[in-house]
């Protein structure tokens, strides 16, 4: 396996990262190609240390041994089989803390099979709804559809998330990053989460910038407006979305978050 880096992250979700960080295994390469992806350059290209399983899971015990509450992969779904392998190492070396699948859910529902009994925490994306636009911005036919399925997977194997102490032991929960001009279509994602449940953890995501290539693509070549992001949180909010997460986006003031403090929407 080729790891760009191992790292002590923590501005992971809170109750991923706790006080201490979770530690994740970031690898290089990627199954999708976002024009806009702000870790091109691991994602586009090689460079990084090679890893056998058994190293790997030692890394993953060092970092338990260093305080993380959790331990991550972060894009893993290339390197599926070995990472699987790596994670049955750590257990059997002592692993216990919770492992999360941090991943872009481009996956099939065979190869999440495989992974079982051992991933802990699901952390997918959930880029697009439209076939068209996960073509025209990410080059990945079929994207949608594998989504779908995949999340269905996750949560039939994890169910929604639960916390302990503040820190997540078990669980799905879903990124999306709201995109300019609405070209992940937000209503539709959510409203299929909610159809599956709307005990789901939903992480919406505000910090879109037009890096890497989003500047060829008219209407990626901008930041994020507030008002786009609020209407997102609005629909979750409507939705009976109850586990939300929100991140106020640049230049919000304060007075947009009233209303949705009062209910069971909550800031990160």
């Amino acid at each position: 396996m080729e790891v760009a880096s191992l790292v002590v992250h923590k501005g992971e979700e809170p109750f991923l990262a706790g006080e201490n960080g979770v530690g994740n295994v970031f690898f290089n390469h990627c199954s999708m190609n976002c024009v806009y992806c702000q870790n091109h350059q691991i994602s586009r290209s090689g460079g990084g240390t090679e890893y056998t399983t058994d190293a790997l899971a030692v890394k993953l015990i060092d970092f338990q041994e260093q305080g993380c509450p959790t331990v991550g992969f972060v894009s893993p779904g290339h390197y599926l089989p070995l990472v699987a392998e790596t994670i049955q190492i750590a257990r059997k070396k002592g692993l216990t803390v919770p492992v999360i699948w941090n991943s872009n859910g481009f996956e099939t529902v065979e190869a999440l099979v495989m992974l079982e009994g051992l991933v802990d925490i699901y952390l997918p994306d959930f880029k697009y709804w439209s076939e068209d636009y996960s073509r025209k911005y990410s080059d990945t036919p079929g994207y949608p559809e594998a989504a779908r399925a995949s999340i269905k997977e996750m949560f039939r194997q994890v169910g929604p998330l639960k916390i302990e102490n503040g820190i997540a032991t078990e669980g799905l929960c879903i990124r999306h990053l709201v995109l300019p001009n609405d070209l992940a279509d937000t209503e539709e994602i959510l409203c299929f989460i909610a159809s599956v449940s709307t005990d789901i953890s939903v992480s919406l995501m505000s910090q879109y910038n037009p890096v890497y290539r989003a500047d060829e693509f008219v209407l990626l070549s901008r930041k994020l407006r507030p008002s786009e992001y609020w209407k997102a949180v609005e629909t979750a909010e409507e939705l009976g979305l109850s586990n939300t997460l929100i991140q106020e986006p640049d230049s919000s003031p304060d007075h947009y978050l009233p209303d949705f403090q009062k209910k069971n929407v909550f800031r990160i």
